[in-house]
Order: C-alpha cells, then structure tokens, then sequence
C-alpha cells in the first residue's frame, strides 16, 4: 500500500475477514435506522406485487363513483319525467297498481318514492329468478300512473344493470369468491403500502427543517430516479388519508376482515341499530276499521304479505311516517306476516337524511322510531365511511374526489415501477429488490413488540397475515438457496 505521494505505507493490511464485515447495527443507531430497512423492503416488495391488484380495483372502484351519475343518462327515461306545472302527484297505491298490472304474478316488496319533482316512483318485485339481493325495479310516472320501463335492481343501493356490472366487476371480478378475495387482498395491503411509504418519506427528511420539501417537490432536481422518488413520495403524503380510508372503508364489508371488524364494533357497542316493526297479535286501533277494504282489495295488502286483514293502505302510512317528520326521499318496505310498513329515509348526502319508521298496517300508528341522530357513533363513522367511499356522501363532489383520489393512485404506481426499472443494474432487463437482513438485524426490544402487532393485524385482517407469511416463507428459501449457490453471496 502507497500513501498520496507514492511513499510505501507501513501500516499493516486489516485482516479480510475484518476489512469485509460489516456491522449490523453500529453503536448509537436509533430506532426508526434499525427498522428502515425492514419497511423498505416491504413496502417495495408490497407495492411491486399488489399494484397489479390495486389498479384495477382503484380503476374498476372510479368507475363505479362516476356510474353513479352516470345512470341517470342511461337511464334517462326511466328514472325521470318531466313534472307538469300543478306538480300533483297521483296516490301511490295508483302507482303501485300501474306497476302491477305489468307484473301480476310477482309480489311487491317495496316502494321508492320520488326525492325530486322530476324522478320516477320506483316499484320492486320479488323475482326468485333473477338471484340473490336482485328485484324487478318498474319505473312509473307519479303524474300520470304510465309505466316507464323496468329494469333489474340489485341491493338497497338501487344500482341498476350499468352499476351493478361495475359493481360486481370491482367487487370480485365477476369470479365469485376467488374474486372477493382479490379484491379483499388489495384493501388489506393498501393501507400497509400508503403508510410505508408515509414513514420511509418521513425518515428521510428528518432533521431537514422545513415542510416545504416534505409537502412540495422539489424543483430544480435532474431528471431520474431522484426526481421520480419525490415526486411519488410527496403525491403519497397528500393522498396517504385518503387512501388509507378507502382501504379501511372498503374493508368494512369485505368477507374475512369484515366479519372481524363487525365483530370488533359490536362488542364496542357501535353496531348499526335495527328498525322494529313487529305486530302484537291481535290488536287493532280505530283506524282499523275505518279503513278495512280499502285500497279496493277486499282488504288485502298492496304488497309484501298475502295474509287476510284489512290495510290501512300505503298512502296513509307514508302520511303517518311524514307526520314524523320521516319525508326526504322514503323507501317503504311492505308489511310481511308480523311484520308492519318499515318507511325510511335514503338520502345520504350532507346533510344526511336517514331517519325511519314503521306503521302498523292496521291502523296507521307508530310502531317504533330510529333517529341517525341517535345511531352509535361508531355506526355513525361506519356509515359515512361506506357512503364516501361509494360516492354518496356528497354527492357528485364526492364522485370527483374518488377520480381524482384513483388517478393520484395510478401515477403513485407508475412512479413506482419506473424508480424499480431505474435501479436495474447493468445489463439487467429489471430493477433489483431491497437487500434481506432487515428483521435479523432488528434488537430484540423492536423485534418481539414487531411480532405482536404484527401476529394482531394478521388475525384482524387473516388475508394480510396469510400472504405475509407466504411472502416470508418464500422470501427465506430464497434466500438459502442463494447462500447455497456458488455464486451466492452471503445474507446480510
């Protein structure tokens, strides 16, 4: 060995075995140096493999927001009219009546009023036929009694055929339950990804003052791979809440994690309170005899049971439920045997109108009351959740931010793919992954509170835990069979 000016150093060589090792933790490294590379390596093996998955969920889940509008142009005809200028409504037992005539053999099970002066009343069959959470939706004029179409419904949302395919698409990719986990898959590893990256972005502009660089890209800066980090990491931070709710949110009615979360928000007493309306057997009510036979029908229901017993009739019911101030836009479920009208309110929209009732049929009274002012509040954060994430919530604003929340998504995985493609060494067709190391490398006072949470969140969200453990497994034999091959290098 020679110093700068050519003289021979005489010093001696460091043994190799020293010169090459490498310690694992130096003395003083924090907490957040020894998990680094640990959240490294995850969020950048979590990101390469489920953005495939997160794309086209986020993809199929704008379109889904922007379907929401986008079927009352579809559907033009049927969900509206033009209102004449009296704006009198016919009774809706007429309306009903209309749209039974269309379908005599099936049976009414509810009734959706109209919200608006233009919108058509909407009527729903059972129709065993069509499948599961399906119904025959017959669109009437409220002016005229004209039947305006019909089309298929699926679920209380009122998604017709365009919505429900998109639905369904987002949901599970028309596959069935091979699709639901899927699509559960992605909402597990969203969140875990979003606030990796959070952490990752966080770490390295410590002790750099100013949130400028932390909440602005940079300018000035070359084009590559440093520019492209960034700008993924500063577009993450501001999508990183919005982001996380849809992974949450979406969560919530997922087939595995769901039934945890539910389980969770029960015992914390947060469960969505039920609407009663259960008859006591064999009490009527004046009313009752004032009305028996009306409606036309020798004393028959409009809809939903086919039981003997004189009705108030549906009119009446609605009148009742408005006199309690239950009237934004009501959907009314028909009686059934024991049960009476359930008449609630569906607009979800700030403010939120979802108040309900039910009325005994047989004389028009009150059963029961539930206020969503009185919801847990718990059930109160679950339903907003829900509405925002599917575009209710405030309406078409809402529908935009979803869109906008999908397209910062894409960009966020692209960014990420070209930062890989760019690390590729040379004379590689792809970029290579985070080095392994990083949980032996953690101490023992990170290592075992690391387990616990992480064994919780893999009970709490089972396919998370599931594919984390594959992913580990493969991970470990991967990386034996790398020290095995003579070309291997140790892991570090």
């Amino acid at each position: 060995m020679t110093d700068t000016t050519g003289v021979p150093d005489a010093r001696p060589a460091p043994p190799k075995a020293v010169a090459e090792r490498v310690p694992q933790k130096p003395p003083g490294t924090s907490a957040w140096s020894a998990l680094r590379p640990l959240v490294l390596r995850l969020h950048f093996f979590a990101g390469l493999l489920v953005a495939p998955f997160l794309l086209v969920t986020a993809l199929s889940g704008m379109l889904y927001a922007l379907s929401i509008p986008g079927e009352k142009l579809v559907y033009q005809h049927e969900l509206s009219v033009s209102a004449p200028e009296n704006g009198t409504r016919l009774p809706l037992e007429q309306q009903v009546e209309a749209a039974r005539a269309a379908h005599p053999e099936l049976e009414v099970t509810s009734v959706w009023a109209p919200a608006e002066a233009e919108d058509t009343t909407r009527v729903l069959f059972a129709d065993p036929s069509l499948g599961a959470s399906k119904s025959q939706a017959v669109f009437v004029d409220p002016y005229t009694a004209e039947v305006r179409g019909e089309l298929v419904q699926y679920g209380s949302s009122g998604a017709l055929p365009l919505r429900t395919w998109i639905s369904e698409f987002h949901r599970h990719l028309h596959l069935g339950e091979p699709g639901r986990i899927y699509s559960e898959l992605a909402a597990s590893w969203l969140w875990v990804v979003v606030l990796g990256g959070v952490m990752l972005w966080i770490g390295r502009r410590r002790g750099r003052p100013g949130a400028r660089g932390f909440l602005l890209p940079r300018r000035g800066m070359d084009k590559g791979r440093s520019r492209t980090l960034n700008r993924h990491a500063v577009l993450g931070v501001w999508a990183a809440v919005g982001l996380v709710m849809i992974s949450a949110t979406g969560l919530t009615w997922s087939t595995y994690a769901g039934a945890r979360i539910g389980a969770v928000q029960d015992g914390l007493g947060g469960a969505t309170p039920v609407l009663g309306a259960e008859l006591t057997p064999g009490e009527t009510g004046g009313a009752h005899d004032e009305h028996a036979g009306h409606e036309g029908h020798d004393g028959q229901h409009t809809g939903g049971s086919e039981s003997a017993g004189p009705d108030v009739g549906l009119d009446a019911a609605v009148a009742a439920a408005t006199a309690r101030w239950v009237d934004a836009g009501v959907v009314v479920t028909m009686p059934t045997d024991g049960q009476g009208y359930k008449i609630a309110e569906s607009d979800k929209q700030v403010p939120v109108h979802l108040d309900a009732v039910s009325v005994d049929p047989r004389n028009g009274e009150i059963l029961s009351e539930l206020r969503f002012a009185d919801y847990p509040l718990l059930a109160k954060l679950t339903r907003f959740g829900i509405d925002a994430h599917m575009g209710y919530l405030f309406g078409l604003p809402n529908q935009l931010a979803l869109a906008a929340l999908v397209g910062v998504l894409l960009l966020l995985v692209v960014w990420g793919y070209r930062m890989w493609w760019l690390r590729r060494p040379a004379g590689r067709a792809v970029g290579k992954p985070m080095p392994r190391g990083g949980l032996r490398a953690l101490p023992v006072g990170l290592l075992v509170p690391l387990i616990a949470v992480v064994a919780f969140v893999g009970w709490f969200l089972p396919l998370l835990g599931i594919s984390l453990l594959v992913f580990l497994a493969i991970d470990v034999l991967l990386g034996l069979r790398a020290r095995r091959s003579p070309e291997g290098r140790p892991v570090s």
